[in-house]
C-alpha cells in the first residue's frame, strides 16, 4: 500500500507542486460550490428553464472562445506564475461582487448573465496558463502524475462542492453559499505567491514577441497528426457531450422533480467516477497512445447514451459513475498526449488551443442543449449528444487508421476477436522542458 501511495501521489513530494495543488484544491471546492448555487439560481429566476440555463453556461465560456488562444500566447511571453496571480485575483474579486448581490436578494438574472461572462474572461486567461505551468512546477518524468494528479484534485472538489453545495442551499438559501464560495475561492492568490520561483523548470531563454505568434502555435498542430486527432477528438466531445453543467440539473428538477440535495447527488456521481478516472491515469509515465484516447471516447460514448434512457433517479445516478470515470479518462489520455508531444516553446499557444477546442467550443454546446431540452426534453438532449459523440470517435478511428496505415482484424467463431493490426510502432516522442 506504501508503494501505491508513493506512486500515486509522488508530485506532491515537489514543494511548489504541493503548494500548487493544495489552492487549486480548495479554490475548486469553492468554485463547484458556486456553479452549483448559480445552476439552482438560474432555475428559481427563470422559472425552471433549461433555456437560461444554456444562456449562462455559454456566456460563462464564451471569453474562452474569444480570448483563449491570446491567453497561451501570454503563457509562451511571460512570467506564468505572475499571470496565474493576476488571473485568480480578478477572479476573486468579482466573485465577491456578484456574492455580494446574491446574499443582499437583489440579484436578478441578468446579473447572472454579466457575471458568468466576467468570471469568463478570468477564466479564459488563467486556464491555458495555468495548464502549461504545470510543466515548470515538475521535471518531464513527472509530468503525466502531476497532470492526473491535479485532475484528480478538480473531481475531488467536483465531489465535495456539489455535496456541500447542496446541503448548504438546503439549509441555508442561495446568499450564504455563495459567500463561502467566495472565500474559498481566492486561494490560489495565495498559494501561487508561496512558491519558489528559483525552482521552477523554466527554459533559459527569453522570448521575444515574434516568437510567440499564435499563427506559429497554429502551424505547428497543423504539421502534427498525432496532435490533430486527440484536438480534433475533444473538439466535438467538448463541445456536445460535456454539457452536464446544463443537463444534469434541469435532469434532477424537471425530469425526476428532484430537490437540490438531490441534484448535488448526480453531479457527485459523475465527479466520483471522474476522480477514479483520474487516478487511473496517475501511474502513467509515458506518453498515451492514439487507440488509447479512442477506446475511451468510444466508452464514454456509449454510456452517455445510456444515462440519456435512464428511467429513475437512481439508474441515472448508478450510470454517471462510469460516465464520469470515462470522460475524465478521456479528457486525461488526450491532454497527456498533446502535452507529452509538444516542443516547449509551443506548449502554452498549444494547450491553449486544446483549451479553446475543449472548452470554447461550450457556447455552442450548452446553448444546443438548452434548446434542445427546451423543446424536445432533457434526457433526450443527453442521448443525442452520446449518440454525436459516438459518431464522432467512429470518424476519428477511421481517420486514424487511414493515416497510421494500420488494419482492424475481425475473427468470428465461438469467441470473435477484434484485432488492431500495426503497420509500425508508434512514435513518441518525448521533448526537453527547456526550449
Amino acid at each position: 500500500m506504501r508503494a501505491v501511495l508513493s506512486t500515486t501521489f509522488r508530485s506532491l513530494q515537489i514543494r511548489n507542486y504541493r503548494i500548487f495543488a493544495t489552492g487549486q484544491l480548495v479554490k475548486l471546492i469553492g468554485v463547484w460550490m458556486m456553479f452549483t448555487a448559480q445552476d439552482w439560481l438560474v432555475l428559481d429566476l427563470s422559472g425552471n428553464s433549461p433555456g437560461a440555463l444554456g444562456v449562462v453556461t455559454a456566456l460563462q465560456f464564451l471569453p474562452v472562445l474569444l480570448l483563449t488562444l491570446w491567453g497561451g500566447r501570454l503563457a509562451d511571453r511571460y512570467d506564468k506564475r505572475k499571470l496565474l496571480i493576476l488571473a485568480n485575483a480578478v477572479f476573486a474579486i468579482t466573485a465577491i461582487v456578484f456574492a455580494i448581490l446574491v446574499a443582499a436578494g437583489i440579484v436578478a438574472l441578468w446579473h447572472v448573465f454579466m457575471f458568468a461572462s466576467l468570471l469568463g474572461v478570468a477564466n479564459a486567461v488563467e486556464t491555458p496558463v495555468r495548464q502549461s505551468f504545470v510543466s515548470e512546477l515538475v521535471e518531464l518524468p513527472l509530468l503525466p502524475n502531476a497532470l492526473a494528479l491535479s485532475a484528480a484534485t478538480f473531481n475531488t472538489a467536483r465531489i465535495g462542492g456539489p455535496a456541500l453545495a447542496g446541503v448548504a442551499l438546503a439549509l441555508f438559501g442561495t446568499g450564504p453559499v455563495f459567500l463561502i464560495a467566495t472565500v474559498l475561492a481566492i486561494a490560489p492568490v495565495f498559494s501561487y505567491w508561496r512558491m519558489r520561483p528559483a525552482e521552477l523548470h523554466r527554459a533559459d531563454r527569453h522570448p521575444k514577441a515574434g516568437d510567440t505568434r499564435i499563427i506559429d502555435g497554429l502551424k505547428y498542430v497543423r504539421k502534427r497528426d498525432d496532435l490533430l486527432l486527440p484536438i480534433g477528438l475533444m473538439a466535438a466531445i467538448g463541445m456536445i457531450g460535456f454539457n452536464f453543467p446544463v443537463t444534469l440539473a434541469a435532469l434532477a428538477k424537471i425530469d425526476f422533480h428532484a430537490g437540490p440535495s438531490s441534484f448535488g447527488l448526480l453531479t457527485t456521481a459523475l465527479a466520483v467516477g471522474a476522480l477514479c478516472g483520474a487516478l487511473a491515469g496517475s501511474g502513467r509515465r509515458s506518453r498515451p497512445g492514439a487507440y488509447r484516447v479512442l477506446g475511451a471516447a468510444l466508452i464514454f460514448s456509449a454510456f452517455e447514451v445510456a444515462v440519456g434512457f435512464a428511467p429513475t433517479f437512481v439508474v441515472a445516478m448508478i450510470l454517471l459513475v462510469p460516465t464520469g470515470f470515462f470522460s475524465m479518462y478521456l479528457a486525461q489520455a488526450a491532454n497527456h498526449r498533446v502535452q507529452m508531444g509538444v516542443d516547449a516553446q509551443y506548449r502554452g499557444r498549444v494547450m491553449a488551443l486544446y483549451v479553446l477546442v475543449f472548452l470554447g467550443t461550450t457556447p455552442v454546446g450548452a446553448s444546443l442543449a438548452g434548446w434542445w431540452g427546451q423543446h424536445f426534453g432533457v434526457s433526450s438532449s443527453i442521448w443525442a449528444a452520446g449518440i454525436v459523440c459516438l459518431v464522432a470517435s467512429v470518424t476519428a478511428l477511421l481517420w486514424q487508421l487511414r493515416v497510421s496505415g494500420d488494419k482492424v482484424s475481425v475473427s468470428v467463431g465461438s469467441r470473435p476477436r477484434l484485432t488492431l493490426v500495426r503497420s509500425e510502432p508508434e512514435e513518441a516522442p518525448a521533448p526537453s522542458i527547456a526550449a
